[in-house]
């Protein structure tokens, strides 16, 4: 069975996806089943009922102390009977992730398949996944990413991927907080919203979060520890542990003390 640790904004469309592909799916969450509406959405909080025939495990947890959680304190799923296969989907620090080869057990394979486009590219299947891992391992994985997305970007060994996808972040966060300064900026100037973000996506300043912005869940939240906003702070302090030595973080910084700021915008309707 294919378990899916974490069936919060992507991890339940994530679940649905495989589903849909008809893999054998089953989804775990800490969370009470009355939180999850559809008589059929596959996810228990019953670990045992989870583990019992556990053989690859996608975890989709918000940050390093919930993936601790999952493979070796709480739920301890490392220690399934069957396991045979770990995908870290998390965006996590890349040095926790290359740690965690020798704390994993030799027979199980380890991935880091972090991903990008936020909750309504996995509702719709066409995730960005970034790979790390062995060649084999990857791809007997491939049919699963297949099912969760469209683009899927082989970036070496083991920890690679999480390389990657934290440099991506701090790109995204930069561009989520200069597009909203820019629209906050536009509102005191007497721009209208609309056709500010119009001319940015056909203009130098395009960008993937002002061309989206529309369809992005989190495009006007404020600052909250339990979402998007909250997260890209993580990703850029994750980006900052990988940071090579003697880097000159003072812009990264500056960025995630901008996100640190928001506070939400309201609709323009």
């Amino acid at each position: 069975m294919i378990g899916i640790a974490g069936c919060g904004r992507m991890g339940a469309p994530m679940l649905a996806a495989l589903r849909r592909a008809g893999f054998q799916a089953q989804g775990f969450d800490i969370r009470p089943l009355g939180d999850f509406p559809g008589a059929d959405h596959g996810i228990t909080d019953d670990i045992e009922v989870f583990s019992q025939s556990l053989r690859t495990l996608i975890t989709v947890v918000r940050d390093i102390s919930q993936t601790e959680q999952v493979l070796f304190t709480d739920q301890k799923l490392i220690h399934a009977k069957h396991l045979d296969c770990v995908i870290i989907c998390s965006t996590l620090s890349p040095r926790y992730i290359r740690e965690l080869r020798a704390r994993v057990p030799d027979h199980i394979a380890l991935i880091d398949a972090p991903m990008s486009g936020a909750q309504v590219a996995a509702q719709e299947a066409r995730l960005s996944f970034m790979l790390g891992g062995e060649p084999a391992d990857l791809a007997t994985a491939q049919p699963l990413f297949d099912a969760m997305g469209s683009h899927f970007h082989h970036m070496g060994p083991y920890g690679s991927g999480m390389q990657a996808k934290v440099l991506n972040n701090l790109l995204a966060a930069a561009n989520t907080a200069m597009t909203r300064l820019v629209l906050d900026w536009g509102d005191a100037g007497g721009l209208g919203e609309a056709a500010l973000l119009a001319l940015i996506h056909t203009s130098s300043g395009q960008n993937w979060f002002a061309s989206n912005f529309d369809q992005i869940e989190f495009s006007r939240d404020g600052l909250s520890a339990d979402n998007t906003i909250g997260i890209l702070v993580k990703d850029v302090e994750s980006a900052l542990d990988a940071a090579p030595p003697g880097a000159d973080t003072t812009l990264p910084r500056a960025v995630q003390d901008l996100i640190r700021k928001l506070r939400p915008r309201p609709s323009s309707c």
